[in-house]
Formats: structure tokens, sequence, C-alpha cells
């Protein structure tokens, strides 16, 4: 089955960024000059993935209104004869058709992800975490499309992690069948490095079968009573085969206030209007 539906979570308190998450949701936060989450509605509408489904938190409502369409500043804007910026603002409710879903309390990536059941139905979809922005031509999503229509299975996104940072990520037990992609024998949440059966880290790009909500369904809290996507998916395992594929392309990491700093510089320095004063004003200090 064609996929034609993404989902993008954008729970959680947004601690690493407080105090400023107080009021102003983390994935509204500009990188460079459009907000972190629309990085990844625009990777996924140029998949062809049409129809977004965004999991938000209570106090998360701006971001539901950023994609709504903006009649009262459009009409403004028009009158003021800004042309260029009216396209933008109307662009950005028109670029795929969304929906919200509410997840009333943050209880881990894979309880956000049993919200959107409803709103995905009996299909295969595509998941987005906005902390990872991923350069690539073709983008991580498409080439991992192109894996799903070879093998018509759930496909995770891995790449390989410092031992240092391995007990930060899910961590993948495969074994390789072609270059960059593996079968999934096994699933491991944030183990300690000596017990990691991998250095393949699962980042925030995921192709999911249905049965993963029955599957997450059928899985234990874990700490703090979260349910994790990791261990749904080892759950889902059980039945289905999945595979992880080491993505071709650069991951920034903005989930933490250095990491947003950092991808804000690099993706600065790619642009034409901003790259070379950027540069001058850096090589300045």
């Amino acid at each position: 089955m064609k996929i034609s539906k993404a989902v993008i979570t954008a729970g959680g308190w947004g601690t690493r960024f407080l105090p400023v998450t107080k009021a102003q949701p983390k994935e509204l936060l500009p990188l460079v000059d459009k907000p972190l989450i629309q990085y990844a509605v625009e990777e996924a509408v140029a998949c062809g993935l049409k129809e977004i489904i965004i999991v938000i938190n209570p106090g998360k409502e701006a971001i539901q209104r950023y994609f709504e369409p903006s009649p009262e500043l459009e009409q403004a804007l028009k009158e003021k004869g800004k042309e260029g910026l009216l396209a933008q603002v109307k662009n950005i409710s028109a670029m795929a058709d969304f929906h919200f879903v509410l997840q009333e309390e943050p209880l881990g990536l894979g309880h956000a992800v049993m919200m959107a059941e409803e709103a995905v139905g009996d299909e295969p979809f595509a998941l987005f975490l906005p902390d990872d922005i991923i350069e690539g031509k073709p983008s991580a999503m498409e080439q991992m499309l192109a894996i799903y229509e070879r093998h018509g299975s759930s496909v995770v996104a891995v790449e390989r992690v410092p031992r240092e940072a391995i007990s930060s990520y899910g961590i993948v037990d495969a074994r390789e069948v072609e270059q960059r992609l593996y079968e999934v024998l096994g699933l491991v949440e944030k183990p300690h490095p000596d017990e990691a059966p991998s250095d393949l880290g699962i980042v925030g790009r995921y192709i999911l079968m249905p049965q993963i909500f029955q599957a997450l369904k059928n899985t234990e809290p874990g700490a703090l009573g979260e349910l994790q996507i990791t261990d749904g998916m080892a759950t889902l395992l059980k039945s289905q085969p999945v595979y992880a594929y080491e993505f071709q392309g650069k991951r920034h990491d903005v989930g933490n206030p250095l990491g947003f700093l950092k991808a804000s510089i690099e993706l600065a320095l790619k642009r034409e209007d901003m790259g070379p004063p950027l540069r001058e004003f850096l090589e300045s200090l």
C-alpha cells in the first residue's frame, strides 16, 4: 500500500529549552528563518505525503494556529502590498492537509504515536521527530520510502553513534542484508555501552505498519510510566519483519540548545543571502 500520511510528534515539555518553552512551544522556535517543525513538514510534503497528523500537548495550540489560515494577517499584508510575505503566509497552510491530535499527558513517544491511531487508520505511515533535521538529496524519508516499496515492512532510520552517546539512543541488534540496510533482530532502549548489541542508533524517521498500534497496546510502559516506540517495535518484531536503514545525509540534533545553535549556524552558512556576511562575522570574532 502506498504511504500518504505522516505523523509528526510535538509533545513533551521542552525542558532543555526552559525557560523560553514555558510559553513558547519548542517546535516553533526559529531555526534560521522558519520554525523547527516546518522542516519536518516540508520533508514529508516533498515525499508526496500530503496528509500531516501533528500530535500536540495542551498548551501547544500555537502549533495548530501556525499551520491554519490567518485571514486577518493575509488581508493586512494584501492591503499593504506585501505580496511576497503574503505568498509565504498562504503557503504554510496550503502545504498539506493538516490534522491535529491532542495527547493529554506526555507519556512517551510510543504513547504519542498511539494517539494518532484514529487519524492514521489501518494503513502504513511515516513518523517524523522534529528534533532531528536531516539534510540530504534524496531526503532521508525518500530513501526510506524506496526501501518500504521493495520490502513492504516497517523501516527505521539509524546512524552509527559514538560509544559515549549509545546510552542516549535506542539501539538495534541487526544483520546486514545489503549495503546500508539491516534486518532488525532486536531493539534496546538506551542500553549501557557495554551491553549494547551494536552502535546503530535509531534517529527520528520511521515508516511503520499499522500493526504498530496493537503492538504498542500490548507493550508495558517503562520507566516513569512512559511508553517508548522502541519497545513497541520490539513487540511488533515478534510478528513481522522490521528493517533498519543507515540513511545518507547529515543529521542535526536540535533537541538541545547547543545542537540547535550549531544547526542554525551551519544551515545559515549554506544560504546565499546569509552565508557570506555570517562567515565574515564569525571570522571576526
